[in-house]
C-alpha cells in the first residue's frame, strides 16, 4: 500500500482537461485533472463520475440544474447522466 500526495501529482503536469490516472479502486480508475474554461457536454453512459474540487471553483450543469463546487466539495454524476463544466 502506498499513499498518494495530490499536490505532488498535480505538480507533474500543466495541461488542462487531460485526466491522469493516480490509482485504481475496485476496478475503477482514480483520475485527477487540472481544469480551466469550458468542458463540453459529455455523457456518463457506463459509470458514475465523481468531481472533487481541490483548489478553486467549478460550475457543473446537468439535467438537474447547476451546482457550484468549491474547495473540498464533491458531486457525483450518476451513470447515464450528462454534465458540462465551467471554471
Amino acid at each position: 500500500m502506498k499513499k498518494i500526495n495530490l499536490e505532488e501529482k498535480f505538480s507533474l503536469f500543466k495541461e488542462h482537461w487531460t485526466p491522469k490516472i493516480v490509482g485504481k479502486l475496485n476496478g475503477q480508475q482514480v483520475k485527477i485533472a487540472k481544469v480551466h474554461g469550458e468542458f463540453v457536454w459529455h455523457d456518463h453512459a457506463e459509470e458514475d463520475e465523481l468531481f472533487m474540487v481541490v483548489k478553486g471553483e467549478v460550475k457543473l450543469y446537468s439535467r438537474d440544474g447547476q451546482v457550484v463546487l468549491r474547495e473540498g466539495e464533491i458531486y457525483i454524476v450518476p451513470r447515464g447522466g450528462r454534465a458540462q463544466a465551467f471554471c
